[in-house]
């Protein structure tokens, strides 16, 4: 467990932030300016604070200098020494189960290639290697995908779902791009102004209507966690979740491996569309009976509708006019609708 409370007074900006964070990837979530790198900065000792408290295990960090806090770092960019092969690179970190992490990130092939010669994808998978070999207690990880175009970002991804599914290292995890932190994350601190707005579990934080403000419209959506139940001839997969069962273009479930295995899939709210009674006759492959649990009426034409089905959240957003139409009221029973092709492939991990 990593506790934190970091204080810090800037010219114009004050940073006032405080959580705990589990083992595995805790996301710092907010947009730009938000004091996401400063937190990761301050925990790293890299920032001087006015006030800072900073456990790893229960071990009191303030006062260790920064060479002796046992840190991985990891930025936007790699980083590598240019004059230094893959394996040189790797092993200026240190020498620490360095078979594993090769395996782990798959820099076998990559060994005797020098940095100019990797892509950008490629440099970021060094450079995480990189910092896992000095064997850290602790990882932070900022913004590591941000300068990577799409494709290669979706080749770092499982990497990184690797790591976290394999370590019992807490790291910490800057971004501000949703299906990044939706795919990776167990726990999500959103940064707004300097301060944490929220905190919690991914599931619970992404389901509760109270975030959509600091998430933004465009990225608010719940993050349902499913078992895989098999691959259709026909594109799709068929997840089972607390929810029910939902189907996915198979593009978007690459290498989720076999019938068994679980997923997360993140379903963005103004996709979940809402019906009084069971639908006949749509295309839509999605229908989820649940009830309202929440209704939130913002400033602008929409209203954010929290759901729930057995113990699994969702949230949809929809219009005013839509949910004065509808009478939809706290405690009635409706039907989620989703199409299958509104899941990018990007929201399945």
């Amino acid at each position: 467990m990593l506790q934190v409370d970091v204080r810090k007074e800037f010219d114009g900006f004050s940073l006032n932030a405080a959580f705990d964070a589990p083992n595995g990837i805790t996301a710092l979530f907010g947009p730009s300016g938000s004091g996401k790198t400063s937190v990761i900065r301050a925990v790293s000792g890299l920032l001087d604070c006015d006030q800072s408290t900073v456990r790893l295990g229960g071990r009191d960090m303030n006062g260790v200098p920064i060479h002796k806090r046992k840190l991985g770092y990891v930025y936007q960019n790699a980083r590598l020494f240019p004059h230094m092969n893959v394996l040189k690179n790797l092993r200026y970190g240190g020498q620490v189960d360095e078979a594993q992490i090769v395996a782990l990130l798959g820099l076998e092939p990559l060994l005797d290639r020098y940095p100019s010669s990797l892509s950008g994808g490629e440099a970021q998978r060094v450079a995480l290697g990189r910092a896992l070999m000095a064997g850290p207690e602790l990882l932070l990880l900022d913004e590591p995908l941000s300068a990577l175009d799409a494709p290669r970002k979706a080749e770092v991804l499982p990497y990184l779902e690797a790591l976290r599914d394999q370590s019992d290292i807490p790291m910490l995890y800057v971004s501000h791009d949703m299906a990044e932190v939706a795919r990776l994350a167990r726990y999500i601190v959103i940064m707004n102004k300097g301060k944490v707005a929220l905190s919690g579990g991914l599931e619970t934080v992404l389901a509760d209507p109270a975030a959509v403000p600091f998430v933004g419209v465009q990225d608010a959506g719940a993050v349902l966690t499913g078992r895989v139940v098999g691959h259709a001839d026909d594109g799709l997969t068929k997840i089972e979740t607390g929810a029910g069962a939902i189907w996915v273009p198979s593009s978007g479930g690459r290498g989720l491996g076999r019938a068994g295995g679980t997923v997360r899939v993140r379903v963005p709210a103004q996709d979940v569309i809402l019906a009084r009674s069971a639908p006949q006759g749509i295309s839509a492959l999605n229908v989820l009976p649940v009830f309202i649990e929440t209704i939130e009426h913002g400033r602008g034409p929409s209203v954010i509708v929290g759901l729930k089905s057995n113990d699994t959240q969702l949230i949809a957003r929809v219009t005013k006019r839509s949910a004065q139409t509808l009478e939809l009221a706290v405690g009635d029973h409706v039907y989620a609708i989703l199409k299958a092709t509104a899941i990018a492939p990007t929201d399945v991990g």
